[in-house]
């Protein structure tokens, strides 16, 4: 593994730890010697990961002196210092773990060596390649019953030129715990081409045909209440997993009662969330143009709000989170047209009057019967004096 480059020059190929030693050239009566220390750097798994693993890096050093105490300095790809957590050192060997690993950390990263006995100032630079998702590692997606929604997951695999194939699948289960349902499974090949195969026919979704590079895409034409819940891609290479989850949140409302709005009269608005929301999000009634008294918001961790109006137009809900509205849904509150409302105040009129006339009638009937009633008992007591009478006149 060693040839002459040119007088005095050797050139030794593919060291090896064991090529660490001293060197020794005779020229004649006179001797040069030198050192040779070698470093060996190695990365777990070949420096290919999925998101959210953590990388091992092992740093090997061999030398016929004694063993310098070396200061490791690491890099990233964006060239962002690392502070690694050394779990085993003892001169000879260097064991470091980093953190977590996100797919933005794919690239060249940089070890550096120091040492001030013997001096040692080396870089070494070495690939990471991190496969996964670009997406955020838990997403809220928001929509309105019977819109449209797509879910989508960007994989890096183009970006970072990975290699090898995998495969993977996608599920959607209601909330956590729940029974979970197959929604596609996916495979990419080495040279990048992306199939999915629908597995079922539990919710009305399609995949759409046109989308981005290593995107995995399903659509909702038409979204039903309890089509909310988690919908996880899970990507599987060489027995490892990493997965993207999104979570939909479906916003409903609806008026009780339904019809239009009489004068006077009063409907109830509802809107309600289809699940848990953020922390920092609420929901909020008011109407379009409206006042401040028009507004009302929810309670933290109330995923339901229900309002009271007497005012028709168009009422908005919103669901509101970091002070941005994330979706809005409109419902147009319709007042009674001018005949209705003529009818309801004749209808209100009329019964009036017919229970005022019922009332008279019943005093007018209450009355004739008391004075038929004392008529009849003045009469009796006439009959009763006549017969008293008749009855003195006898004895006599």
């Amino acid at each position: 593994r060693s040839d002459i480059k040119a007088q005095y020059k050797l050139s030794v190929r593919d060291l090896k730890l064991s090529d660490a030693g001293i060197y020794t050239c005779e020229y004649g009566t006179h001797r040069a010697h030198t050192s040779l220390h070698i470093v060996n750097l190695t990365i777990s798994l070949n420096g290919h990961f999925l998101q959210n693993e953590v990388p091992e890096l092992i740093l090997t050093q061999n030398s016929s002196s004694p063993l310098p105490d070396l200061s490791i300095t690491l890099f990233d790809s964006n060239n962002n210092r690392v502070t690694p957590e050394i779990q085993n050192k003892n001169l000879q060997e260097y064991i470091v773990n980093l953190k977590k690993l996100k797919t933005m950390d794919s690239g060249t990263w940089v070890c550096q060596l120091h040492s001030d006995s013997p001096l040692i100032n080396q870089k070494i630079s070495f690939e990471v390649k991190v496969l996964g998702f670009q997406n955020p590692d838990l997403e809220r997606k928001y929509a309105t019953v019977d819109s449209t929604v797509i879910l989508s997951w960007h994989l890096n695999s183009q970006k970072i030129k990975w290699r090898k194939g995998f495969t993977g699948h996608l599920n959607w289960k209601k909330q956590e715990g729940a029974e979970s349902h197959e929604l596609l499974d996916f495979n990419v090949t080495a040279e990048g081409q992306l199939h999915e195969i629908k597995k079922s026919n539990n919710l009305l979704f399609e995949i759409p045909e046109s989308k981005p590079e290593s995107t995995i895409e399903v659509k909702l034409p038409k979204v039903h209440f309890n089509h909310s819940g988690q919908y996880q891609c899970q990507l599987e290479y060489e027995g490892r997993h990493a997965q993207s989850k999104i979570e939909l949140v479906v916003m409903k409302v609806s008026a009780n009662p339904a019809g239009p709005l009489s004068r006077g009269a009063s409907v109830t608005l509802t809107c309600q969330a289809s699940g848990p929301l953020a922390p920092n999000a609420y929901l909020s009634w008011e109407r379009v143009n409206g006042t401040k008294m028009d507004i009302k918001k929810s309670k933290q961790g109330e995923v339901k709000l229900e309002v009271n109006i007497t005012t028709s137009g168009l009422w908005s809900c919103h669901l509101i989170e970091d002070r941005d509205k994330k979706i809005t849904f409109h419902y147009h509150v319709e007042e009674a047209s001018v005949w209705i409302n003529n009818v309801i105040i004749g209808a209100s009129i009329g019964g009036s009057l017919l229970a005022f006339a019922l009332g008279c009638l019943c005093i007018i009937s209450g009355v004739s019967w008391q004075r038929r009633r004392q008529r009849a008992k003045r009469m009796a007591q006439a009959r009763q004096h006549l017969l008293e009478n008749k009855t003195c006149q006898c004895q006599q």
